[in-house]
């Protein structure tokens, strides 16, 4: 008997324990069902106002000169030095001497023929005192202006039958002619800066024999700098070619001026841009690098009845979300310009349309929205 108490014993413990739990359980509070209801997802938004919006087109391009020139030796001698040290890197102004050539032998075979022909004119002139009277002051004039040390004059002009027969006699003509080729054969021995620039590279230097054809050297015009610049096909009829383009060196807080110079006729089949040429105003009171990397404002045309949205507000460049009665909503719009963080919207929107103006992920059509107005600041 006692045997059998105590292996019913547990049992019945257990039994009364879960008894217990059963009763105690149904006197607990019934739990409150979990609320389901979605919570609508705050965004920043923009109300819409159309106006006139005028659109800017930035680029970016290489400052270049646009007047790069290969020094050439016609004439063969020694060169000697000029005004400045003929070195790479070195600038000059306009009108200096860069470099010359040896020019001793030239300069003797002028004054030789200057001399032939003052002989002419000596034996001519009298002829003209006896039969042209009216005649001989002038060319005395003229042989008294013959210098070895400067330029030839010009012939007087005669249309005199008599005279002109006298000057072809006394080889006047021909000498007057060979001794301006021998000029201008003498001044290539010289060569003069014909721009405020600088010297890129030099190929020869001063006590180097120069031949025909020798290249010197490589000059840059720092007076004409420009900036080439490809601009979509789609946007080149935006341009406003009479309004000045900024320029502004990257990373440079410095900002210049130019104007579009020309236009390329042709598309780029790969990058299907057109060519646009900036060129720098008032460079004399700017220095700045040939190669340097330049951001190009350009102004383009005002766009009637459109607005500037943020790029991040426009998806595939085809479509915006506006909040409309507490619910996101798509909407399809088209862009009239790219302007890089911005697109210039011309359709699609309306006044007092709520615009989202921050980026959305896993967002769709209809679900819940509240709107948080943040104006957002355009240039």
């Amino acid at each position: 008997m006692k045997r059998k108490i105590l292996v019913l014993a547990p049992l019945i413990l257990i039994l009364f324990g879960i008894v217990s739990m059963r009763l105690l359980s149904s006197f607990e509070d019934e739990k409150p069902k979990r609320n389901t209801q979605i919570k609508p997802r705050v965004v920043a938004t923009e109300i819409v106002s159309l106006g006139d919006v005028p659109a800017k087109l930035t680029t970016f391009g290489t400052l270049a000169s646009s007047q790069p020139i290969s020094l050439t030796s016609e004439v063969s001698g020694t060169l000697q030095p000029g005004d400045i040290p003929f070195l790479p890197a070195q600038s000059f102004k306009k009108g200096d001497l860069l470099l010359k050539v040896d020019n001793r032998q030239i300069n003797l075979e002028i004054n030789s023929t200057k001399s032939d022909m003052l002989t002419a004119l000596a034996s001519f002139m009298p002829e003209i005192k006896v039969s042209s009277p009216q005649y001989y002051q002038v060319w005395q004039d003229y042989f008294d202006s013959i210098n070895f040390e400067k330029s030839i004059a010009k012939l007087p002009n005669s249309k005199n039958q008599r005279i002109k027969a006298l000057l072809a006699r006394y080889n006047i003509y021909k000498l007057y002619f060979n001794v301006q080729n021998l000029e201008i054969r003498a001044s290539k021995h010289l060569f003069y800066a014909p721009f405020n620039g600088s010297i890129v590279s030099t190929q020869l230097r001063a006590g180097s024999t120069a031949s025909p054809g020798s290249r010197l050297a490589e000059l840059i015009n720092l007076e004409a700098l420009e900036v080439e610049i490809q601009v979509p096909a789609q946007d080149i009829h935006w341009i406003d070619i009479n309004v000045p383009v900024k320029l502004r060196p990257v990373g440079n807080g410095s900002e210049w001026l130019g104007h579009i110079d020309r236009i390329g006729k042709t598309i780029e089949d790969r990058t299907q841009s057109v060519l646009v040429y900036i060129k720098l105003d008032d460079t004399d009171k700017i220095h700045p690098f040939i190669g340097s990397f330049l951001a190009v404002d350009i102004a383009a045309s005002t766009i009637p009845n459109a607005i500037k949205v943020p790029r991040r507000a426009v998806y595939e460049e085809s479509h915006v979300f506006l909040v409309e009665d507490g619910q996101f909503s798509k909407r399809e719009v088209g862009i009239a310009f790219d302007e890089g963080d911005y697109f210039i919207v011309k359709s699609g929107l309306s006044p007092g349309d709520t615009l989202v103006t921050e980026l959305l992920q896993g967002i769709s059509d209809g679900m819940a929205a509240k709107a948080r107005e943040n104006p957002v600041a355009k240039d």
